[in-house]
């Protein structure tokens, strides 16, 4: 193992609450090193809707999850944070002088003066399809979530799932794709009004398919998938060939390890006071859907807001002998300095 990293702030979650939270401690001078379990940052926007329209962060009047993230990541450019990715984090204890260890599964290390849990709702893993041994071709002709659309180009692709996700890829795919083929187990969708719509549209003049009804087993060729077989209703089964096969069966939230840090847990959520967004240990804080308290609304907006309560806590936390002052980016010659902005002619 690597000798200890020693930082003032660990941001656990790299999402877009995680990434404001970076914001908000740059400000005031507290430098961050950010971790997630993710390959790569932007959470959930970037997981599970990296290219769906999203209306209500402010000023934005629409904008993707992929670039919501591309413009925080911007945003937080001059504080340098360090990212730290693909890893979880293991375990976390309070150390006899106050500070805190952070043990990640990469066998990184971390001890850290205040800790941020921006986890979003933990460790969520994709509930994958049952069938015996298909596992063998995740990440070859099997996926879970899409990275690169163009990679399915002109190919026999069957998508799997009635949600949002699996309704918004078979549209998109619709005339991209050599074939789409959509199965769901009831002719009963939770999406929005309009993709069902438009995907029914879509069927009615061939250009996707849609079978009502569950996968039961595949075929192989040459160790690659080449069939998958649906079988529907009325116990008929239906051979789909494909190339590809997209599963969007939503996703399973977990805990994880968080559940043995010794924070106060309320219904899988980090139980914090609103006065300052800290946990039950002082010098943790739990920002955006991860946290619980009353009245609490799981969105980004909400998230944005906690972090900046969340980072002036942990300022005075750090610093007790300073006051620390509210200073407003549009006038203060020492935020401009941190942003790298030329001052206003109107401070």
């Amino acid at each position: 193992m690597q000798q200890p990293i020693e930082t003032d702030a660990v941001i656990i979650g790299a999402g877009p609450v995680g990434l404001f939270q970076v914001f908000e401690l740059g400000l005031l001078e507290i430098k961050a090193h950010v971790i997630d379990s993710l390959p790569e940052v932007g959470g959930q926007c970037i997981e599970l809707y990296p290219d769906k329209p999203i209306y209500d962060i402010p000023a934005i009047p629409v904008c993707t999850g992929r670039e919501l993230t591309n413009n925080l990541l911007k945003q937080i450019e001059p504080f340098g944070a360090q990212f730290h990715l693909g890893q979880e984090v293991d375990s976390l204890e309070k150390l006899e002088d106050g500070r805190i260890r952070l043990k990640t599964s990469l066998n990184n290390e971390f001890i850290s003066k205040t800790v941020f849990i921006a986890a979003g709702v933990g460790a969520f893993q994709p509930r994958t399809l049952r069938l015996e041994g298909i596992e063998a071709f995740e990440g070859r002709q099997l996926f879970y979530s899409i990275k690169d659309p163009e990679r399915f180009s002109n190919k026999d692709i069957v998508i799997c799932g009635g949600g949002d996700t699996a309704l918004d890829w078979a549209i998109h795919f619709a005339g991209k794709a050599k074939s789409v083929a959509l199965v769901h187990r009831r002719d009963d969708f939770k999406a929005a009004p309009k993709s069902i719509a438009k995907m029914r549209e879509l069927c009615a003049v061939n250009e996707m398919r849609l079978i009502i009804g569950q996968p039961s087993n595949y075929k192989t060729i040459d160790d690659r998938l080449s069939e998958i077989t649906v079988t529907d209703i009325d116990g008929i089964t239906h051979d789909l060939p494909l190339d590809d096969l997209l599963v969007f069966f939503g996703l399973s939230p977990k805990l994880g390890p968080i559940a043995d840090w010794g924070l106060e847990i309320d219904r899988k959520q980090i139980v914090v006071n609103t006065a300052n967004f800290q946990t039950s240990i002082p010098g943790i804080y739990a920002v955006g859907d991860i946290n619980i308290y009353p009245g609490k609304k799981k969105l980004i907006l909400s998230g944005f807001h906690e972090t900046a309560l969340a980072a002036f806590a942990a300022a005075e936390y750090l610093h007790p002998e300073k006051q620390i002052q509210l200073q407003y980016t549009t006038t203060s010659p020492k935020l401009h300095k941190a942003l790298g902005v030329k001052s206003s002619t109107f401070e």
